[in-house]
């Protein structure tokens, strides 16, 4: 078998206080193409930079076969030179190979490389990356600011590219799409499954639910240990300190896995109470800017509850569709009558909306105070900027300190927190890492109000669209019912050469299972009642221990009444010795308890 051409062994790395790795092994082999997935803030961009030989690590190996080039495209690139063809030959890159992997990207050579837009200076940096040739691809977030024509190029590039590929992303159908591999970065370390991502979320939920058990083990272990040892360890002989240390290493093992916990994201949306029934109802709209025609005779109706996804390639007038059909720009023809009661809250793809100077305090009480009215309840500034993952410290920092992430959310927190009936979010996957997106989709999904969500992310839209309006950029626009998959399978062609994704295969039909036998909700009378005697027990018994050795005591019982003192020994053993076994049935019996009327 051929040894890696690109390596991490062992490697440790400390931001100040906090350990990012302990001991990350990662493997890349030639030609394989994997995905790094992680929750935000776990270390995958720090990573990428030590295998791209950016930052130094700690501890540990970096290993490279001799001869490997590496490309890294990273999270934000600095575009430098006078034209893309500087740029993009800067690296190395023979200029005709340089020309002709910016021409793929739909970019002109000559073109200055001053004043580019987002989606530029992603499509210059991924050309540079391709016409070095490089035998290593370490791409961070390369769908960020893409439209999806970019997405299905750089998708075509890195199948006909003999590079590895490790890549970032929270784009859930480009990872499916290209990856044969996948790395779990998780509690400072790095897990491997030996097929793409497509295969991620159900070999993550298994291990999940495997390590969830083994706490659920630990905690009823523990629980058990530390009922005993409040009901008073009171023996001095060598079992009891015994267990007192395997409590000591049970409590530690605790401590180090809550210390690893995972933070949560806790997200609501503000409402402002309802809108009428019709949003929007815009008929015959024509819009140009000069000799561009974005629009030509387009009618739609957004009803209270629908969820309108709106795509196109970049600059085919996306926003400027939201915006007249907000009521924000005019038409140059047709017309667009709002419903009524409309409260909007927008997030921009620019971000434009917060001030690079103001401190995160200021952007979320923005009239004053400590207070954030959400939901129409009451909440401390400190308490709500937990539930978007940001410390009580950050508050006081400017927003320029933030990465686009961390901003993203900060806008995201304000928005949700603004009370509104209609929500529009023009392309909220940027910078999201996987666990913020999953629970935003999962809060939009809840959401009562009116949603027009611009996006590129097809997986974002499949999941939460129920109309899609696709712009083609020469002035066609048309809806179709559904999510992404819907609008290419209904309108084949519309984009060009974009074709819809082949359909998964089908799962052989499986076997009817027996139904199984009725299961009880809760354990039986007998049960509760020895239940309720058992907790009696519990609580009784350390009391009648306490006397008995209250007995023994006395330092002249054992001379005075040596009867006595034996039968006082014998009861105080007898009851030592009930009551371990009844917080023994009485844990058991709390468990099965549990486990009832949760369904485990």
């Amino acid at each position: 078998m051929r040894p890696p051409i690109l390596a991490l062994k062992d490697v440790r790395l400390a931001d100040g206080p906090l350990m990012l790795f302990d001991g990350v092994d990662l493997a890349l082999d030639a030609r394989v193409r994997a995905c790094l997935v992680g929750r935000n803030g776990a270390g995958k961009s720090t990573l990428l930079r030590i295998l791209a030989g950016r930052i130094e690590p700690d501890d540990g190996e970096r290993t490279v076969t001799p001869g490997t080039r590496i490309a890294f495209v990273p999270q934000e690139p600095e575009i430098v030179g006078e034209t893309l063809l500087d740029y993009a030959t800067a690296g190395g890159a023979q200029p005709h190979e340089a020309e002709a992997a910016l021409t793929t990207f739909d970019l002109d050579p000559g073109k200055s490389a001053q004043g580019l837009s987002g989606g530029e200076i992603r499509r210059a940096a991924l050309a540079r990356a391709f016409a070095e040739d490089p035998d290593v691809l370490l791409l961070d977030e390369p769908t960020n600011h893409l439209d999806i024509l970019a997405i299905e190029t750089l998708e075509g590039e890195l199948a006909s590219s003999r590079a590895a590929a490790l890549i970032v992303s929270h784009d859930r159908a480009f990872l499916e799409r290209v990856t044969r591999r996948s790395f779990w970065l998780e509690y400072r370390q790095v897990r491997r499954l030996d097929e793409g991502f497509a295969a991620f979320d159900a070999w993550a939920e298994k291990v999940e639910a495997q390590e969830a058990e083994e706490a659920r083990r630990l905690d009823r272990a523990l629980q058990r240990e530390q009922h005993w040892l409040a009901r008073g360890v009171t023996g001095r002989r060598a079992r009891n300190e015994g267990r007192r240390r395997r409590l000591d290493a049970m409590r530690q093992a605790k401590a180090d896995r809550l210390k690893d916990g995972r933070a949560e994201l806790n997200m609501g949306i503000a409402s402002s109470g309802v809108s009428g029934r019709r949003v929007v109802d815009a008929k015959n709209l024509s819009k140009a800017f000069g000799e561009r025609v974005l629009l030509k005779g387009f009618s739609t109706r957004i009803l209270r509850g629908d969820r309108v996804a709106v795509v196109g390639p970049n600059g085919a007038g996306k926003t400027t569709l939201v915006k007249i059909l907000l009521g924000e720009i005019a038409p140059d023809a047709g017309e667009v009558k709002l419903g009524t009661n409309l409260e909007v809250a927008y997030i921009d793809q620019a971000r434009a909306a917060v001030s690079g100077d103001a401190t995160l305090r200021e952007i979320l009480t923005p009239l004053g105070g400590d207070q954030v009215l959400v939901r129409g309840e009451p909440r401390h500034v400190v308490s709500y900027a937990k539930d978007f993952l940001f410390k009580e410290s950050q508050l006081r920092q400017p927003v320029r300190s933030l990465s686009g992430g961390e901003r993203n959310r900060l806008l995201l927190a304000r928005a949700l927190a603004t009370p509104a009936n209609v929500m529009v979010l023009d392309e909220p996957t940027n910078d999201l890492d996987m666990d913020t997106l999953d629970l935003l989709e999962d809060l939009l999904a809840d959401y009562e109000g009116t949603l027009i969500l611009v996006s590129h992310d097809r997986d974002f839209i499949d999941r939460l669209a129920t109309s899609t309006i696709g712009l083609d950029g020469t002035g066609r626009a048309v809806e179709t019912p559904g999510g992404w998959q819907d609008f290419i399978s209904q309108n084949p062609g519309f984009f060009g050469r974009i074709a819809p994704a082949a359909p998964a295969k089908a799962a052989p039909p499986a076997a009817s299972p027996r139904t199984p036998p009725a299961r009880a909700a809760k354990l039986s009378f007998k049960d509760q009642h020895r239940l309720g005697e058992l907790e009696r027990l519990v609580a009784d018994l350390p009391a009648k221990i306490a006397a008995l050795e209250a007995e023994l005591g006395d330092p002249g019982l054992y001379a005075r009444d040596r009867t006595a003192f034996d039968r006082i020994s014998r009861t105080l053993d007898a009851a030592r010795a009930q009551l371990s076994a009844a917080e023994e049935e009485w844990l058991a019996l709390e468990e099965r308890r549990e486990a009832l009327e949760t369904g485990r």
